[in-house]
């Protein structure tokens, strides 16, 4: 995101963690663009929202002041929260335990985080490279990444479409997994491959089945921006500890079946692929404008676009 020598993820950084920008406006006002328009910028270049990655740094620093002996109280207030009360049900959430029993360990502490942005003492952040020996370019992390991205190009281009067009019917009966149901519609395509991947979270998490429904776009839009922070997490973990080769005891099939890590992973992304090419498919049959705003999904074109 650089553009004549100016590093703008950094820029949009700075506004988010600045002190005095406790506001989604007042971080937009000083990166000199509209709230819509920098929530999407800085999502797209850190995969994590302004206000999620702010409230995650500064409860990330909580946990180190508070292991440096700086009091609950002190420690909250400084963290945004407006009572004790607030910070400690937040923290606790957050780490597993009340902030009373953070010990020195949390100097070293930190949340999920897929894009690799912590707090780092005493104030500033650290951004996390790729682990030695590998380039952040493999097949599997360029093609998870690919697909989160391209799957939200898709939900602003039907978000564009009236409300006959993402639900009309396009094959009658039409189903691309049996056991899913139908997926004949723009609609319903999307909303399958959105809950693929909160179920099959649920499953690793050892989660109940997720029961969060979609009746519109922006629903859609709100359930895939929440389960793909956790699913870039979740393979990134993977990767970092060497976790293909696990077994998983899926509790929520009947009855409960094991699978290899790494095949869920390609399951995913090889029945993703199937539905994003499939609605691509039926948005450009739908819209002339749609068609010409929307790239052919290609992985290298995605790569040499954010290049």
């Amino acid at each position: 995101m650089a553009r004549n020598g100016r590093d703008r993820l950094r820029e949009l950084l700075d506004a988010v963690l600045r002190e005095d920008n406790t506001t989604l406006g007042e971080m937009a006002a000083d990166a000199y663009v509209s709230p819509f328009h920098f929530t999407r910028q800085f999502s797209r270049g850190t995969g994590e929202s302004p206000v999620a990655l702010k409230r995650r740094v500064l409860l990330e620093r909580a946990a180190w002041e508070l292991s440096t002996g700086t009091s609950v109280t002190d420690v909250a207030f400084a963290a945004g929260y407006d009572s004790v009360e607030g910070f400690s049900r937040a923290f606790g959430r957050a780490f597993g335990h009340p902030p009373s029993a953070t010990t020195e360990d949390a100097r070293r502490r930190w949340l999920p985080a897929s894009n690799g942005i912590h707090f780092h003492p005493p104030m500033s952040l650290w951004v996390e490279n790729a682990p030695k020996g590998q380039t952040g370019m493999d097949p599997t992390t360029l093609l998870v990444h690919h697909d989160i991205e391209d799957t939200r190009e898709l939900l602003d281009a039907a978000a564009k479409l009236t409300d006959e067009q993402y639900r009309r019917t396009r094959v009658d009966g039409f189903m691309v997994e049996s056991f899913r149901g139908t997926e004949d519609s723009i609609a319903s395509i999307l909303a399958h491959h959105i809950e693929t991947k909160e179920v099959w979270l649920a499953a690793i998490h050892g989660e109940n089945m997720p029961d969060d429904k979609a009746d519109t776009v922006a629903d859609l839009v709100r359930r895939h921006d929440r389960v793909a922070v956790r699913w870039l997490d979740t393979v990134r973990d993977l990767e970092l500890r060497g976790g293909w080769d696990d077994t998983l005891i899926d509790a929520l099939c009947e009855p409960p079946e094991s699978f290899h890590i790494g095949s869920v992973i390609a399951h995913v992304l090889s029945y993703s692929a199937h539905r994003r090419h499939l609605a691509r498919y039926w948005l450009y049959s739908e819209n002339a404008t749609t068609a010409t705003e929307l790239d052919p999904g290609d992985p290298i074109d995605w790569l040499r676009k954010r290049g």
